[in-house]
């Protein structure tokens, strides 16, 4: 016992705490939070922009042109891997203009997001009975004022659940952000596994600490969910 509490002792201290390796997962951490928030920011809007335009035309008919540029833009998105939209924003959009990173890696996660949370806001809207728009019509608002006062806040409600799912599979999707050499949560650990030669050690921080963040993610949303459902008695 004494010599495996040796052995890691010795492993901990070569893979953290020389030459301040443990700075690598602090710093990666905090880049991963930063393109996740604003990734998030940009994927709601655009998924709630895109839900209501399909939304209004399977309701109305309209906005037929729009509706099939959303639908073009849901098949090429959903149809591709996150990491293959990244490189071709990366190395292809951008590759002729000096762009920060993050600025790349938050506009590709955010165009990623933004078709699930489409579907999953369409979802929403779609499953309020039609007689909610009735008494919306019955009060004086137009279809406009009716989503925006009526049906959108019933519609976040009933997807919350889906949509706290769609902010961690975001956050672990991230990891892939090394593709363009952002030093992000998972770049860290890689970067103390170059140095040390040490995998695991490393590997099991970084499966962790996205462990955690996941654990704490999910509490937050349950809660919100508790207390939207109390709001309603």
């Amino acid at each position: 016992m004494t010599e495996w509490f040796s052995e890691f002792a010795d492993r901990f201290y070569r893979n953290f705490i020389k030459e301040d390796r443990w700075q690598y997962i602090t710093d990666g951490l905090l880049v991963t939070i930063q393109i996740t928030v604003f990734a998030v920011i940009l994927g709601v809007v655009i998924g709630f922009l895109v839900a209501i335009i399909r939304s209004t035309h399977d309701k109305t008919g309209k906005l037929k042109i729009a509706n099939v540029i959303c639908r073009l833009y849901l098949t090429v998105i959903r149809g591709t891997p996150v990491v293959v939209q990244l490189l071709i924003i990366y190395y292809g959009i951008f590759a002729s203009v000096t762009i920060d990173k993050m600025i790349v890696a938050v506009i590709a996660f955010g165009i990623n997001s933004g078709a699930y949370v489409a579907e999953i806001v369409r979802s929403g809207i779609m499953s309020i009975d039609k007689g909610q728009f009735e008494a919306g019509r019955s009060l004086g608002f137009n279809y406009a004022q009716t989503m925006i006062y009526i049906i959108i806040p019933q519609a976040f409600k009933n997807v919350l659940p889906a949509l706290g799912n769609e902010l961690i599979v975001l956050l672990k999707e991230t990891s892939v952000s090394g593709y363009i050499a952002m030093e992000d949560l998972t770049k860290g650990g890689d970067i103390i596994r170059s140095r040390t030669y040490d995998a695991m050690m490393p590997l099991l921080a970084v499966a962790a600490i996205y462990l955690t963040v996941v654990i704490i993610l999910e509490f937050l949303v349950g809660k919100l969910e508790r207390r939207l459902r109390n709001s309603d008695h």
